[in-house]
């Protein structure tokens, strides 16, 4: 049962020295106390979605947070200030803000994993990223030994990233908590493919339960839903973040790359373009993992794989875009025990 292929939405990794399920944020913060105490290495497990554990496993504690709870609460002039625990289900909460009235987490829709992990990677979607609608952060600081609340602001949040990234293992998140708009029409639909599913123009605005429903189906089309009838759910969602260039690079590269102008003067490009441009195929096998035939971003478990033969996979297209175009991709997933070097 320490089996930690059993937690994660890949379906691999080795045996954990010693799992606690943490059910409420007192026992979260006292697994994570003694452990520090005890100078235990500690992996802080929630949904297990963007995470590649190595066939070593974990030699440590893992915890897993499943403190759960949401509170909901409306003003009429700062909008829906919504607390939610850190171990709830991000796409359930999504669906319960929706169905209560609310709107701006719409296109985050279908993203697997917990409430918790969201500020961790500032997830984004379609256009839109987590950090838009966070109001404070409550954790646990484990250099401080203390509860802190950082307002949106502190959070350092920046593209999939965040003070909770860059200071790894220092903070375990307890709560977010959410400023939300009471209404029913969308954020502006800044994403090309999802206004063309939508059938409406970039800037335009949709109804919220429409644009779920898009996202969704987006989603599914490419893979990307967590559903146990397909061995496509065996994945990390997208596996190697968008890179970010400097513009001299991007006037680089050929005049169909997509380019996202950053507000610093640099450029965002498509990991996925990339890996296609560079020869990685969709359906691109190696021992039991394999590349999507859905979508090239996503590496899956075609049911045997060991992590280490997704990492094999991850090099080769690492390799093809480098050799290419000599940029660099970088894993969106958290490795344990792995790199990618």
């Amino acid at each position: 049962m320490n089996e930690l292929s059993n937690f994660t939405t890949l379906r691999v990794g080795g045996p954990a020295q010693k799992i606690v399920h943490a059910h409420s944020e007192d026992e979260l913060i006292q697994f994570v106390k003694s452990a520090d105490e005890a100078k235990e290495p500690v992996l802080i497990l929630g949904g297990g979605s963007n995470l590649l554990i190595s066939d070593a496993g974990f030699a440590g504690t893992v915890i897993r947070v499943e403190n759960k709870g949401n509170a909901l609460e409306y003003d009429a002039c700062s909008g829906g200030m919504i607390e939610v625990a850190a171990g709830e289900d991000w796409d359930k909460f999504v669906e319960l803000s929706i169905n209560q009235g609310f709107a701006d987490l719409e296109s985050l829709s279908g993203i697997p994993g917990t409430v918790g992990g969201s500020p961790i990677q500032n997830i984004g979607a379609y256009g839109h990223e987590v950090s838009e609608t966070i109001a404070r952060v409550r954790v646990y600081d484990r250099v401080g030994k203390a509860i802190k609340t950082f307002a949106a602001a502190e959070c350092n949040f920046s593209y999939r990233g965040s003070i909770f990234k860059s200071e790894k293992d220092r903070y375990v998140i307890l709560n977010v908590t959410f400023q939300l708009r009471k209404g029913d029409q969308s954020l502006p639909i800044t994403y090309a493919e999802l206004a063309k599913h939508l059938g409406v123009s970039i800037g335009d605005r949709a109804p919220v339960k429409e644009v779920r429903k898009a996202v969704l189906e987006l989603r599914a089309r490419k893979g990307m839903l967590l559903d146990s009838s397909e061995n496509q759910i065996m994945s990390a969602g997208s596996f190697f973040v968008n890179p970010i260039i400097s513009k001299a690079a991007a006037d680089k590269l050929p005049a169909d790359a997509p380019r996202w102008p950053q507000s610093d003067g640099q450029v965002k490009t498509s990991a996925a373009w990339l890996m296609e441009q560079a020869g990685v195929l969709k359906g691109e096998k190696f021992a039991g993992a394999q590349i999507s035939e859905r979508h090239v971003l996503a590496l899956t478990n075609s049911g045997t794989a060991k992590a280490d033969d997704i990492v094999k996979l991850a090099k080769v297209a690492k390799q093809r875009v480098f050799e290419k175009f000599g940029i660099e991709l970088k894993a969106e997933v958290q490795l344990i025990g792995l790199d990618l070097n």
